[in-house]
């Protein structure tokens, strides 16, 4: 049995495969409809949540497989004061796979520890979000057609942001990538990181303030929302909400071919302006969070 805590969990071998396999899905849907037949997913969403929760669902409906689960963490017996080891342990009773969200870092880790099926991490906390990444990816293949020499700016909430951690991880093991870090001084990349990863791989990087100075080299834009309910105080929340709007303007030095994304929800920070742009693909984003999650369904259950 194999969980999947931590995108660096999937080697390149197994990422290119999920990739194949939700290519295959796009063009075959039929193929897949019932390979789920029979299974249930369990959706444990300890935090709000609409697009990664409905893909998931969606994901195991299209397979032709079932759902249960809860959408908010009052909703369930840890508002009675479970721990999240033991709702792992019922949960494996009634379910064959988990996907879970947890707004602490590490919970999922500690269901997959004490689950007998595998386990998803659906996202906890600032920390990671493998399912995002894995459309993140499947969308950067279809738009760029390689992973491989790329530049790619990220913009926002790099500090709390568990998207551009999981996407730092994932790209950082190609060659010939570059990250522009696009961010105010108070959310910049965490030091661990840089050390642990983009360091430690020997990933080209630089980190600015200047949205619109670093636009001309960019392959890639990934917009992230300001996150108002990782911050201690809404002073600082209020300060630096509006840090970078995205709007036609600032794109008019942009490369013809920039793929511009975003994992949803946008507050602000991409001017509904932008969405009739060709290169805004965070829609299509997310739409190929559904493929990636059925295909990784399909692999941690071991159907072929």
């Amino acid at each position: 049995m194999r969980s999947l805590i931590d995108i660096k969990e999937l080697s390149l071998k197994e990422l290119d495969s999920l990739i194949d396999t939700a290519l295959d899905i796009i063009e075959n849907p039929q193929k897949y409809s019932e390979k789920c037949k029979g299974k249930k997913l369990a959706t444990l969403f300890f935090e709000p949540s609409t697009r990664t929760r409905l893909s998931f669902e969606a994901a195991m409906y299209e397979l032709g497989g079932n759902v249960l689960g809860f959408s908010e963490a009052s909703s369930s017996s840890s508002a009675k004061g479970e721990s999240v080891a033991d709702t792992a342990k019922m949960i494996s009773c009634y379910a064959d796979i988990i996907a879970m969200r947890h707004p602490k870092e590490g919970a999922p880790l500690v269901a997959s520890m004490n689950a007998t099926i595998p386990v998803v991490n659906a996202g906890d906390g600032g920390h990671n979000h493998p399912t995002q990444t894995l459309a993140d990816l499947l969308t950067i293949k279809r738009k760029k057609g390689r992973f491989n020499n790329l530049t790619i700016g990220l913009c926002g909430d790099l500090k709390f942001g568990r998207t551009v951690h999981s996407l730092i991880a994932a790209m950082s093991r190609y060659e010939g990538v570059k990250f522009v870090l696009i961010s105010p001084e108070e959310l910049r990349i965490p030091s661990y990181v840089k050390t642990d990863v983009l360091d430690k791989c020997g990933i080209e990087y630089v980190e600015t303030k200047d949205l619109c100075g670093a636009m001309p080299e960019l392959d890639i834009l990934y917009m992230t929302r300001i996150q108002k309910e990782r911050f201690f105080n809404e002073e600082d929340y209020l300060r630096l909400k509006d840090s970078y709007i995205l709007d036609p303007q600032k794109l008019e030095n942009a490369k013809k071919d920039l793929c511009i994304m975003h994992p949803l929800p946008r507050v602000n920070e991409i001017s509904v302006k932008v969405d009739s742009d060709p290169r805004a693909c965070y829609f299509e984003q997310a739409l190929n969070g559904k493929y990636m999650r059925m295909a990784l369904i399909l692999m941690l259950l071991g159907i072929k």
